[in-house]
C-alpha cells in the first residue's frame, strides 16, 4: 500500500471510531446506542468472552455506546444435578450456580443476578443491537422468533466467532446469521486477509490485507452462500488440513466477515474473536465497531449479495 493510500485508510479508520449516531424515529442524533452482548455458552465456553465484555465496555464511552452483558440467558431457577469431582456424588443446585462455576473456570468471572437476562419482546425494546458471542442454545424457540421479528422490524444483529456455533436446531437462526460452523484446523492459523469490499467500513481496518492469526472457521455448505451474503473479508489461498484428513471446502471459499439485510434490519458477522489477544487488538476492535455501527445504520455500506448477478 502506498503512503497516500495508507494515510487515507487511517483517516477513514478514525472516522469509523468517531462517527456519531444517525437520527431516526427513535433515537436523536448523538444519543447513545444500546448494545446487548450475549455470551451464554451452552457448548464450549471461550475464555475470551470475559475479555470481550471488558473491551466493549472500555470502548463504549468513546463510541457513544451503552453496553449490557448477558452471561446467562437460561432459567436461573431450574434445578440441575452436578458433580464436584468426576467420580464424586451428584448434588442438586440451580442452573445459574452450575453454569457460573463453569463460566468462572474459563473466564475468571462469576455469573451474578445482574448478568442474567432473557431475550424476548420485552427486553429487546431496550436495545439497538444484539451481539452474539455464544454457543449452544442461548434462546428458546419462542425467544428466537421474537429476536427474528425484532431484526426484521429494523433491529441490528451481529455475531462474532462462535455466533455461528449456535442454535443448530433452529434453521431460521442459521439463515439470519448466514452460516453454521462445521470445523476448524487444530490450533491457530495465519491467513492472508483478502478485502472483498474495500469501501465497507468493517473492511477499512484491514485495508492493507496482510496476515492475521486466529482460529479460522470452516462453515457448512448450507446455509452459507455468496448469493445471500455480502462478503467483506475472506481468507486468500487458505488450505486447511487436519492431520491426514482434508477438511477443506470443495469450493475453497473461506469467508471471514460478511453482512446482509433482514427485512428492515441489518446483520453483521465476523469469524474473528477466538483469542483473548484478538479482542485486545486495535485492528479487530475497529473492525467489530465498524460492523456494529453499520448494522445500526450509523455508517453507510453495501449489503448486496456478493454472488448476485454472477
Amino acid at each position: 500500500m502506498t503512503l497516500s493510500r495508507r494515510w487515507f485508510a487511517l483517516l477513514a479508520l478514525g472516522a469509523i471510531l468517531s462517527a456519531p449516531a444517525v437520527a431516526d424515529d427513535t433515537t436523536k442524533a448523538g444519543a447513545k446506542k444500546r448494545v446487548l452482548l450475549v455470551t451464554h455458552s451452552g457448548g464450549f465456553i471461550h475464555d475470551s468472552v470475559g475479555v470481550a465484555e471488558d473491551v466493549l465496555k472500555k470502548l463504549a464511552p468513546e463510541n457513544n455506546l451503552e453496553v449490557t452483558c448477558y452471561r446467562f440467558t437460561g432459567d436461573p431457577e431450574a434445578r440441575v444435578k452436578v458433580k464436584d469431582k468426576k467420580d464424586g456424588p451428584e448434588r442438586e443446585t440451580s442452573a445459574v450456580e452450575a453454569y457460573s462455576a463453569e463460566f468462572r473456570k474459563r473466564t475468571g468471572k462469576s455469573v451474578e443476578a445482574e448478568n442474567c437476562g432473557r431475550i424476548n419482546k420485552a427486553t429487546l425494546k431496550n436495545f439497538d443491537c444484539v451481539l452474539f458471542f455464544t454457543t449452544g442454545d442461548p434462546v428458546t424457540k419462542g425467544e428466537l422468533t421474537d429476536l427474528l421479528d425484532w431484526v426484521k422490524a429494523g433491529g441490528a444483529f451481529a455475531g462474532t466467532h462462535c455466533g455461528t456455533d449456535t442454535l443448530y436446531g433452529q434453521p431460521a437462526y442459521g439463515e439470519m446469521i448466514g452460516a453454521y460452523f462445521r470445523t476448524h484446523p487444530p490450533g491457530l492459523q495465519k491467513v492472508t486477509v483478502k478485502v472483498e469490499d474495500a469501501k465497507h467500513p468493517a473492511a477499512v481496518p484491514f485495508a492493507e490485507g496482510g496476515i492475521y492469526e486466529d482460529e479460522i472457521y470452516i462453515f457448512k455448505d448450507a446455509p452459507y452462500s455468496r448469493d445471500k451474503l455480502h462478503i467483506i473479508l475472506s481468507a486468500d489461498g487458505f488450505k486447511p488440513m487436519a492431520g491426514k484428513n482434508d477438511i477443506a471446502r470443495k469450493d475453497g471459499d473461506y469467508a471471514l466477515a460478511w453482512c446482509k439485510e433482514s427485512g428492515k434490519g441489518k446483520v453483521f458477522y465476523t469469524a474473528f474473536g477466538h483469542q483473548k489477544k484478538v479482542w485486545d487488538d486495535a485492528k479487530f476492535q475497529a473492525h467489530l465497531l465498524a460492523g456494529l455501527k453499520w448494522s445500526m445504520g450509523q455508517l453507510p455500506g453495501d449489503a448486496t449479495p456478493t454472488g448476485a448477478g454472477k
